[in-house]
């Protein structure tokens, strides 16, 4: 098992200090008792396992999110598709029909994710949560011709799309659990392998032929393995303004059936938001992750393509992410959340070449009750 340990552990670090920090007392809107739910009462949409509920308290919700990819790197620098196939060289060179450098380059890369989930308030300090999801993955190719040069053969398009991962677990209190608007909580859950890792599909080969293979790590639908997912959350109330801060992480907890584990991935955020009116919101966040590239390898997966090869996964990013909730007070919206956030990149440094995420989006609602 990899864990790496990079400068984004500085951010971590700041993440769980900031967690320390405002877990101290805070005061609650004045008059509500702690009884009544405020857009400030919950972390931006991005954010998962946020917040507990009181005991007998249910809570549903959907979210949507929808990543951008265009465009690669290596490092912290740009690729040109010219420079891909005649300077990177192919981790498969020297079997059977496979050129000695990269030939099919991946230009874009979209994936939408459905997310479903539940909540349920075992007690004022315990909540219980499950989350299941379905996601699309759409990404195009150019392929060049033969086995150097520059010239352009076509271009492809592959998609998969099926059930993911399930994620079970908990999320418990350490503070007194008396205001709704200050909590310190450490979650503890478990991913589940019900994602595919077998997806394949049609592609457009340097010799022009066009066999169904076994797609790239990118395109598979889950690990495959079980996964560990721990995390320490903390926010509070000061005034018009809500502070919080999470760091959390995704340890792979074995190997899966095809002979390989992706990344762990460790991550540190912080947010402010702040209460236009008790129902509205608008919130600033930064978000630090490292990711470690693939240990293991599919055997199935093998092409001259940058995603066929385990090293090329993983790397560091920073990214600032702008979003508002509501929170409906009364009638037909009473206790409902929609919510919406969008992340743009400030740091890309990848184990490339892969391609560079231009776009995030978050969109969600929640009904308590």
């Amino acid at each position: 098992m990899r864990i790496q340990m990079t400068r984004i552990s500085k951010l971590s670090a700041s993440a769980i200090a900031l967690c320390v920090s405002i877990s101290a007392p805070a005061f609650a809107h004045d008059g509500d008792g702690g009884k009544v739910n405020y857009a400030t009462d919950h972390a931006p949409i991005g954010v998962m396992a946020d917040h507990r509920h009181k005991k007998g308290e249910w809570m549903t919700s959907y979210r949507f999110m929808y990543m951008d990819m265009e465009g690669n790197r290596n490092g912290t620098d740009s690729l040109s598709n010219e420079e891909i196939v005649t300077t990177i060289p192919n981790k498969f060179a020297g079997m059977p029909s496979m050129p000695p450098t990269l030939r099919v380059v991946p230009n874009d890369m979209r994936m939408k994710m459905h997310m479903v989930g539940g909540m349920y308030g075992l007690s004022d300090r315990i909540t219980l949560m499950a989350m299941g999801m379905y996601t699309t993955n759409d990404m195009n190719h150019t392929t060049y011709m033969g086995g150097m040069g520059t010239n352009i053969l076509g271009e492809f398009n592959v998609e998969t799309s099926g059930f993911g991962d399930t994620t079970i677990g908990a999320i418990i209190g350490l503070d007194e659990g008396k205001t709704p608007h200050q909590q310190f909580n450490v979650g503890l859950s478990l991913s589940l392998p019900t994602g595919s890792i077998e997806e394949s599909a049609q592609v457009l080969t340097p010799m022009n032929m066009q066999p169904t293979l076994r797609s790239p790590y990118a395109m598979q639908l889950g690990s495959g393995t079980f996964d560990l997912k721990p995390s320490i959350t903390a926010r509070t109330l000061k005034g018009q303004w809500s502070l919080g801060g999470q760091a959390s992480a995704v340890i792979r907890l074995n190997e899966n059936d095809e002979n390989y584990s992706l990344g762990n991935k460790f991550e540190a955020t912080a947010w402010a938001a702040y209460e236009f009116i008790p129902s509205f919101s608008v919130s600033g966040r930064i978000r630090g992750e490292t990711l470690g590239a693939i240990d293991g390898q599919d055997i199935n997966i093998m092409a001259p393509v940058q995603t066929a090869d385990p090293d090329n996964y993983g790397g560091e990013k920073i990214e600032a992410l702008i979003g508002f909730n509501y929170v409906g007070q009364s009638g037909f919206l009473k206790s409902q959340r929609i919510a919406f956030e969008a992340g743009f990149p400030l740091y890309q440094d990848l184990n490339g070449p892969q391609m560079e995420t231009d776009l995030t989006l978050n969109l969600g609602w929640q009904k308590a009750f």
